[in-house]
């Protein structure tokens, strides 16, 4: 008997590293999954690989519209929504502010901080209908601490702390828990292209410093990350709301 039998979680960013691998866990403790990610190709490619009783749905969360469709589709085809694991997220490009392109930080603002607003706000009422259930969002050690050259990703990842206390007052009496994850460097995709562009041309530099910067001396995997997504997923962790959960291997305490 898994520790998600009979629940059914979307996953947004479903396609991405920490996407997958959630879901294969998801599904592996008995959950029904819906894989929410921009390219149908690379959702299909997932959803063979994970196998099981998972699906998907091509959809742009900065669309608010179709936030709204992928949340009723999920709830018609499955009559309810129980847990809703916010990872849609874009790096953007490293640069210092001075310099920064406004369309690009433009792009990350909607994809990272308004894509997850649009998710709760349409997730909540759903889920509040199904009897209450579990919002994971992914935010990042970005979140906690600032890093230079990022400054857009850092601002809408420590926007989705204020976002998600909010979401925590107004879901208290209504069973829908909400909390943030904070990973340090996750090997993904994302991490080779932040690695580029803050070492171009020699992003094992960028490794080193990374590196050197977590105190246990590695990168986190996205199973691991996975692994928390399924605690705070389950009933188990049905007294835990509103908690910025560090996943870093030390780094946010240097």
């Amino acid at each position: 008997m898994g520790t998600l039998d009979g629940k059914v979680a979307i996953i947004t960013g479903g396609a991405g590293g920490i996407g997958v691998a959630t879901a294969r866990l998801y599904v592996q403790e008995g959950a029904t999954v819906v894989l929410v990610d921009l390219s149908e190709p690379a959702l299909e490619a997932a959803a063979r690989e994970i196998g099981g009783a998972v699906s998907y749905i091509a959809a742009d969360v900065t669309d608010d519209e179709q936030v709204r469709g992928f949340v009723q589709r999920t709830v018609t085809e499955h009559g309810r929504l129980d847990v809703l694991f916010a990872n849609a997220g874009i790096e953007g490009v490293v640069s210092p502010i001075v310099d920064y392109p406004m369309d690009v930080f433009d792009r990350v603002i909607a994809v990272n901080l308004r894509g997850v607003y649009s998710s709760l706000r349409h997730g909540i009422p759903a889920m509040a209908a199904s009897g209450g259930g579990s919002i994971i969002v992914t935010s990042s050690i970005a979140g906690l601490h600032g890093f230079p050259g990022l400054s857009a990703y850092v601002a809408t990842k420590h926007g989705l702390v204020g976002l998600m206390r909010s979401a925590v007052l107004e879901c208290a009496d209504n069973g829908v828990r909400v909390n943030t994850i904070h990973p340090s460097p996750i090997n993904t995709r994302m991490m080779r292209a932040i690695e580029e562009g803050a070492a171009p041309g020699a992003p094992q530099e960028a490794v080193k410093q990374f590196e050197a910067a977590i105190p246990t001396g590695r990168y986190g995997e996205p199973e691991e990350v996975g692994s928390l997504a399924v605690f705070l997923a389950s009933d188990a962790s049905r007294f835990i709301t509103g908690a910025t959960i560090s996943i870093d291997g030390g780094m946010s305490v240097g």
